[in-house]
């Protein structure tokens, strides 16, 4: 039954008439030329290939699947109404498809009579009758000559199962649309701390204890839940695990499709749910308040290498993903255990504590055959000699990586977090702060300028999107943030020059319509509403340029233009990370002084403050407004208290004063609505002008 699902059917559908420039196909093939004429596919033409044994299996599998007819390996060569499918490489050559992009290449020529395919391995095949089944219109395909090789080796999506369990058949349904746009890794997130999601033989504990949490919604279960699991049994349980035969299928199925499915487990932090299995395994023997693994601990490593056994036996990636991000330290910093093994190896600080835990992993990875892929936290310390890095900070990371002769997965959270806004944040589901569009996203060059020309550009393998998924719950939201951004990803990673952003929307207008038909969820494009409209033009006003004296400082996280930025004009888009928001997180918040030159009367203000409560980021509880006519004698103009729901998603706050008065001076507070929390501003307006 697993084989008539809907996505299957998917893949047969989504064809289109290929017209001048290849619109309709994603991602655009490199090298295309229109002919006259059309090929007709019918019930009598033909499908020979000359592969054998288990590459012809594969393949015949998926075309009775997906063509609905057989393939034939041993028959004469008709004359007409044909289809060749032709391997021109070697077993080694097979072998290594998956990390060598040219190996993933094809010739397509279409003639009114044959059509003919050549490719190095059975992966060019596959990826050149994906290229066929967009072509194909009503059983006719446009005559045409494609040369088609993709520019990264990896092209990458990570999906987030802990967060919200997925179940294997919706895993299996977006393998089959990932596939069709030549999409070839499947990297699954399957544990942290909301729960362990995959059988493991030797420690049934770890699924028995953590796969299940009696919250569905993430932010409930930690605020009001306390972060804590719950049995199966107990009602209104939420949750799942996958069985190891579950994962096998996944694995098996993505496979015949060519993607690579890579398991991440989570080490040495984001590890809340093995201490709450295995309380032992933290610095001070219990799981309260504890998310990070003893690594001076030999029964950790004991449970690691066990686990990572279980888990190279279930998946043949080359990739084991480890994790290695945000671990906090701070326990390690007083664990005798820990203390010890940096005074035994000269370890300066938890850092190089974490480096060498993450050295010692790879070298039982390198042991099995397998290579080490992390976060780009892995580099803090000192990277581990075969590590690759997935940079996710920036590009930063990934840049220093490269240039040190590591290979690196880009996927900065600026271009390729796929779990922010992709819209307007009022007209969007609830997302993770920020704003990353399809237009974003499209305009991504993996490899940075500062790589361009240099021994460091080989070393990026490709890029990979990201879907995290606290507040993801649905499998219909879950499509609606991927679709059509992944299409995006799948462009960037296989296209060496991408044609215009209009171009490409038009092609993802039209894919998503056939998406839809086909029972998945993308998001319109064509309802889109676009940046803010304040950030179009420059506000003039006459605050404009003046010099701003700060009282409070900003942090270099969130700099934004520096000290101009409260007076250039310039306003900040949805996303808090764009770079004009200035963000302030001290006690003092918002406290500055606008000089603007001369005595001026004031007649309106208007200020405006981003609220996003997924990141912490919050309107202010206090607004204080003075003048002055030396910068030292300050009268005050307004007073403003802000009752405002902390827990409001995602809103902006207008504060606006009118009235009249005078000064050379004018002096602004904005109290932070808590400690922890963040103030994000973007300019000050003195009588704005039209």
């Amino acid at each position: 039954m697993m084989l008539k699902r809907c996505g299957i059917m998917f893949l047969f559908s989504l064809v289109w008439f290929l017209s001048a420039g290849g619109q309709g196909v994603i991602p655009h093939p490199q090298h295309l030329i229109a002919r006259q004429g059309h090929f007709k596919w019918n019930g009598k033409t033909q499908v020979l290939t000359n592969l054998e044994g288990e590459d012809f299996n594969t393949l015949q599998r998926y075309f009775e699947q997906v063509f609905q007819q057989p393939i034939y390996n041993k028959v004469e060569k008709p004359a007409k109404n044909v289809v060749f499918l032709q391997c021109t490489g070697t077993q080694e050559e097979y072998q290594k498809a998956h990390s060598v992009a040219s190996l993933q290449g094809y010739s397509l020529e279409i003639t009114p009579q044959t059509i003919h395919v050549k490719a190095p391995t059975p992966t060019g095949l596959f990826y050149a009758l994906q290229t066929i089944l967009q072509l194909r219109h009503k059983n006719k395909l446009a005559c045409a000559t494609i040369q088609d090789t993709p520019r990264f080796s990896y092209r990458g999506l990570m999906l987030d199962c802990v967060r919200h369990f997925w179940s294997k058949e919706f895993i299996l349904k977006q393998i089959d649309a990932l596939s069709s746009f030549k999409i070839n890794r499947l990297h699954l997130h399957l544990t942290d701390a909301e729960g362990w999601r995959l059988e493991m033989k030797n420690y049934p504990e770890l699924t028995q204890k953590t796969a299940f949490r009696p919250y569905s919604s993430w932010m409930e279960w930690r605020e009001k839940g306390g972060s804590l699991y719950c049995d199966a049994q107990t009602e209104g349980a939420y949750g799942g695990c996958y069985t190891q035969d579950d994962m096998r299928e996944i694995v098996r199925y993505a496979a015949d499709r060519h993607i690579i499915i890579i398991p991440e487990i989570e080490m040495p932090g984001h590890s809340g749910e093995v201490l709450y299995a295995f309380p032992h395994l933290s610095c001070t023997g219990e799981a309260k308040g504890q998310t990070d693994l003893c690594i001076g601990n030999e029964d950790t490593y004991i449970f690691l290498e066990n686990v990572l056994k279980e888990v190279m036996d279930i998946f043949p990636s080359e990739y084991i993903h480890i994790g290695g991000d945000e671990a906090r330290r701070k326990a390690w910093e007083t664990c005798p255990k820990c203390q010890k093994v940096m005074q035994e190896n000269q370890l300066k600080n938890t850092a190089e504590l974490q480096a060498h835990f993450t050295h010692r992993i790879e070298v039982f990875l390198n042991e099995h055959g397998r290579q080490l892929l992390g976060w780009d936290e892995i580099m803090e310390g000192k990277l581990a000699p075969n590590a690759t890095v997935m940079s996710w900070r920036g590009e930063k990371g990934g840049i220093a990586a490269a240039e040190a002769g590591h290979d690196v997965v880009m996927t900065p959270g600026k271009y390729c977090y796929i779990d922010k806004y992709q819209d307007a944040p009022l007209s969007q589901p609830k997302a993770q702060g920020g704003y990353v569009t399809l237009k974003k996203v499209y305009s991504y060059d993996p490899i940075p300028a500062q790589l361009v020309g240099t021994k460091g550009a080989k070393h990026i393998q490709g890029v990979q999107a990201n879907l995290w998924t606290e507040y993801v719950e649905t499998p219909e939201h879950a499509e609606y943030m991927i679709y059509p951004r992944a299409l995006a990803i799948a462009e960037v990673g296989w296209s060496d020059h991408k044609t215009s952003y209009d171009n490409f929307r038009k092609r993802v207008i039209r894919t998503t319509r056939y998406m839809k038909k086909q029972g998945y969820h993308p998001f319109d494009i064509t309802r889109e509403q676009g940046d803010r409209k304040e950030t179009r033009e420059l506000t003039r006003h006459d605050g404009l340029s003046k010099k701003v004296t700060y009282y409070s400082d900003y942090p270099q996280s969130y700099v934004a233009q520096g000290d101009e930025t409260l007076t250039n004009g310039i306003r900040g888009n949805w996303d808090f990370a764009d770079g004009n928001w200035q963000g302030l997180i001290k006690k003092r918040g918002v406290d500055v002084m606008i000089d603007l030159e001369k005595e001026t009367i004031i007649r309106n203000l208007s200020v405006d403050f981003l609220h996003s409560a997924a990141v912490q980021i919050y309107a202010p509880v206090k607004i204080e407004v003075k003048v002055s006519d030396d910068g030292e004698h300050l009268t005050t103009i307004d007073t403003l208290s802000i009752p405002i729901n902390r827990q409001d998603e995602y809103f902006i706050y207008p504060y606006r004063w009118k009235g009249r008065a005078k000064g050379r001076y004018l002096y602004f507070k904005a109290l932070p609505r808590q400690e922890a929390g963040w103030l994000f501003t973007d300019e000050i307006i003195i009588n704005k002008r039209k």
